[in-house]
């Protein structure tokens, strides 16, 4: 099992001499780094870890028992924080912190950091060791001749049970590695020169940890065994929290995340360059970082983030290149390398916009308005300073719907890749379309329920309404899209919804600690839980929409339902509420529409075959070292994107390389899920009218 903690700075490799060094690191900094160091827990550590064993045993949502069925859990978890993919201890080093297991509880409670440290260091150790082997083995060249394989996944394997055993699987891994920088030119010595700077960077990232880091990692393990949205924010990180995000999302406007040796996309920021493009997606890997237009491609597999952010931010205006394996991609797929020119987010691109979509359906033209918001936002402090314009997501929909009501024959709310925001925009933003009434419950960790209430009477429109979501529509979204589901006040199309359930506090760890003043941190903690009207929850179900639309994405593999720690689906008491329609009787027709056009919609069928095609690569778990079989694979890889823009030219009418010819906006390539939406919209409207 994979462990993925966004604050973590866990590099699964390094490199390593046995003797210190000063090395160059990726931020050009210079800093001593010495193999030997082993680290100890400061003084004040104990204290802050029984405070917040204290705070999530009392106030946590789950009601905690840490117990040894839980100490366990942390166990397993830490161990795989930092070698999830079993590539550096060996079995003996695991038998032996296996004596730790059921203790984990007991140390909690009495402040004792000693285990964690250790295992930590005895990693160090074995880090170093393998990285004396592969810089060794790369003196000389892999023979790509001979049939083997290598197989990436060993999280369900053994530990190794000898360093011949561990240096066997190195081997493998390198020359996969290799094998893969082969395909895409290079020779020899640059593929030396590339996996010698890739390693050394492991070892510079895993030297350069302090006592700090590895409390943080603990606590964070511990934090996130409980739920995945419960973390502890050390000092450093609690004071530079907001300032990092903001940092992360200058240049190309992209939240990122470790993930193993790679750097995820987690969300594309709305009104940035990423978002503008269309080339970044959620779960893309960045693998490497060039500047300019023809700036040399550097290799970032395994910087940790903060290095990564460094390289990818940039003044407004400048080219950044990066080197990406597309979501859902194999081991062995070749990397595609994308342009984009940085730029800041700026809020009035992050606002609310409308369009309108023309539709043809039955020989009858429709106009679907369609208003996209990609957050929930409001402007607090000018609230509070009683400016009376204050921006809004409620107040800018309700003025763009009075601009589209009176031209347009439905209204499509854009939720796609909306991760949330304020609770109370989602409660307001649904009292436009719904007279008065609830919209969401509140259950906290006492049990009480609070309801969340439309209180204004008006109806900023009333016609046919549609809500579009995908799997990265979360928190707010799902509010929003449930309740206009729950009323039959309209449609839900698209993908399940992320599953985000859940509401967080952030507590202040000096208010327990005052003698160690700037030194305690805080704890995000769980505090309640979001519940439909009908007392369905929304957490790790999510919202299913209406009409399914054909996705790549497995629920299991991405939301959070794929985290184990997540709290679990359950129902409360519904609350009183009075439906507008019951849309039930439309859905079956409007399904059978919907397939029927997507069957012969050549974007749908892109989009199914590369669900087919992602399904067979999950089943896929070895990968030839053989060159020919490799580049056979690649070529046929190659030729279906060949094929498939070639195809998509010619319906754009755009012949040979005439890249910069606009794409007119009706297109059905432009956005084939939001033009199905407008099908669906039409359909729904006809069916209304039939009805009536």
């Amino acid at each position: 099992m994979r462990f993925l903690i966004i604050l973590l700075f866990i590099f699964i490799t390094s490199s390593s001499c046995d003797v210190k060094s000063s090395e160059t690191l990726a931020d050009d900094t210079s800093v001593e780094l010495d193999t030997n160091k082993v680290l100890q827990p400061k003084e004040y550590f104990p204290k802050i870890e029984m405070v917040i064993t204290k705070i999530l045993s009392r106030y946590h949502y789950r009601n905690v028992q840490i117990n040894d069925s839980l100490s366990e859990i942390i166990f397993d978890n830490y161990i795989d924080a930092l070698d999830y993919n079993k590539m550096y201890f060996l079995k003996t080093d695991v038998e032996k912190f296996r004596k730790y297991h059921d203790k984990i509880d007991d140390f909690l409670y009495d402040g004792v950091l000693d285990p964690p440290y250790e295992i930590f260091n005895v990693y160090k150790k074995r880090l170093n060791e393998r990285m004396d082997y592969v810089f060794d083995r790369l003196k000389k060249e892999f023979d790509f001749t001979i049939d083997e394989y290598y197989e990436p996944d060993r999280s369900e394997k053994d530990w190794a049970s000898t360093e011949t055993e561990l240096n066997e699987l190195w081997r493998k891994r390198l020359k996969h590695e290799a094998l893969n920088l082969k395909l895409t030119g290079k020779e020899w010595d640059k593929i030396v020169e590339t996996l010698t700077k890739r390693y050394q960077n492991y070892q510079k990232a895993i030297l350069r940890y302090k006592s700090e880091d590895v409390f943080d990692l603990f606590m964070n393990v511990f934090a996130n065994a409980i739920d995945p949205h419960t973390a502890y924010f050390s000092p450093r990180e609690s004071e530079n929290f907001d300032i990092r995000m903001k940092l992360s999302l200058e240049g190309i406007g992209a939240l990122l995340q470790q993930d193993g040796d790679y750097t995820k996309v987690v969300r594309i920021i709305p009104g940035g360059p990423a978002y503008k493009s269309g080339l970044l997606h959620p779960d893309d890997k960045i693998v490497a970082v060039g500047q300019g237009e023809d700036g040399e491609l550097v290799d970032v597999i395994g910087w940790r983030i903060d290095d990564v952010v460094q390289k990818i931010r940039g003044k407004k205006g400048t080219i950044v290149r990066l080197a990406i394996i597309e979501a859902g991609s194999t081991a062995d797929v070749a990397t595609d390398t994308i342009s984009l020119v940085r730029d800041k987010v700026k809020l009035e691109e992050r606002a609310a916009k409308k369009e309108i979509v023309e539709i043809e359906e039955e020989g009858r033209k429709f106009k679907i308005g369609v208003i996209k918001i990609p957050s929930f936002y409001i402007d607090f402090e000018a609230k509070r300073k009683g400016i009376e314009d204050y921006r809004s997501t409620t107040r800018d929909v309700k003025k763009l719907l009075n601009e589209l009501k009176d031209s347009v024959d439905a209204v499509v709310i854009d939720l796609r890749n909306n991760g949330g925001g304020a609770l109370d925009e989602a409660i307001s933003l649904t009292g436009l379309f719904i007279k008065l009434g609830p919209v969401v419950q509140v259950r906290n960790s006492n049990g009480k329920i609070d309801i969340g209430k439309d209180t204004d009477p008006s109806i900023a429109y009333s016609g046919p309404l549609g809500v579009l979501v995908n799997r990265f529509s979360a928190s707010a979204s799902e509010i929003f899209s449930a309740a206009i589901q729950d009323y039959g006040r309209g449609l839900v199309l698209g993908e399940q919804t992320y599953g985000k359930g859940t509401v967080q506090n952030l507590i202040d760890l000096k208010r327990f600690l005052p003698a160690i003043d700037g030194k305690a941190g805080e704890l995000k903690l769980t505090i309640a839980k979001f519940y439909r009207i009908t007392g369905s929850s929304t957490q790790n179900m999510g919202v299913i929409p209406d009409i399914k639309f054909p996705t790549p994405i497995d629920p299991d593999e991405f939301g959070e339902s794929s985290n184990p720690s997540a709290l679990e689906w359950d129902r409360i008491s519904p609350t009183r509420y009075t439906k507008y329609a019951d849309l039930s009787p439309f859905i079956p027709k409007l399904t059978e529409e919907h397939e029927r056009r997507i069957k012969t919609e050549p974007e749908f069928q892109y989009i199914l075959e590369d669900i087919k095609e992602y399904k067979e690569n999950k089943k896929k778990k070895k990968y030839s070292l053989l060159e020919s079989v490799r580049r056979a694979e690649k070529e046929k890889n190659d030729k279906k994107k060949k094929m498939r823009e070639e195809a998509r030219k010619k319906i754009l009418g755009i012949s040979g390389d005439d890249k910069d010819k606009k794409r007119p906006k009706n297109l059905k390539i432009d956005d084939p899920n939001l033009e199905e939406t407008g099908h669906v919209m039409a359909d729904f409207i006809l069916l209304e009218s039939e009805q009536q």
